[in-house]
């Protein structure tokens, strides 16, 4: 895993105050067009790379790669709303579709039909509001894949989950020096 200090991306806006769930996912539809940005990214055999962004409004913004075979393992965003699109390759990203309780739990029995997958070639995105919890991974055994994502606010923490069939366990809580 590599850490690029963080750069503008040359799609940035100059749109000021905050920035809607439609805001971001435009964000990260003109980010991931950007050729020459999508291909600066340095893409590792193993781990996966990422360089931070400049985003809209104040948000937080990443272009991330992805080796094949590598996910994110269960997590959520706190309090932000984002968006992310794939910018080359295929991502998979698996999703509960009901809100689950923000604090005071370790371990949730989840419902049936509350488990929804999404298939993201090149160009197709996503966003999505506070406290949405799901795992995104690129499944292919040959090929990398380069995705945007942006955030608002900028990401206070993130909750790390574990998954066993129907029970969801929190595992830990980053912080933004625990990945910056």
């Amino acid at each position: 895993m590599s850490v690029s200090p963080s750069v503008p991306a040359s799609a940035s806006s100059a749109q000021v105050g905050t920035p809607t769930q439609a805001e971001l996912l435009d964000f990260v539809r003109r980010t991931a067009a950007d050729a020459e940005l999508i291909a600066s990214l340095p893409l590792d055999p193993e781990g996966r790379t990422w360089v931070r962004l400049e985003g809209p409004g104040g948000s937080e913004a990443w272009l991330i790669g992805w080796p094949p075979g590598t996910g994110t393992g269960w997590h959520d965003h706190a309090e932000s709303v984002g968006a992310f699109l794939t910018a080359s390759g295929e991502l998979k990203e698996n999703s509960l579709v009901a809100r689950l309780p923000t604090d005071g739990w370790k371990t949730l029995e989840l419902t049936e039909g509350i488990d929804r997958e999404r298939r993201l070639s090149a160009g197709k995105g996503r966003s999505f509001g506070r406290h949405h919890v799901h795992e995104v991974l690129n499944e292919s055994t040959r090929e990398h894949a380069v995705s945007v994502h942006a955030y608002y606010p900028p990401l206070p923490r993130i909750s790390r989950y574990s998954r066993s069939g129907q029970v969801l366990r929190l595992e830990q809580v980053e912080r933004p020096e625990d990945w910056q």
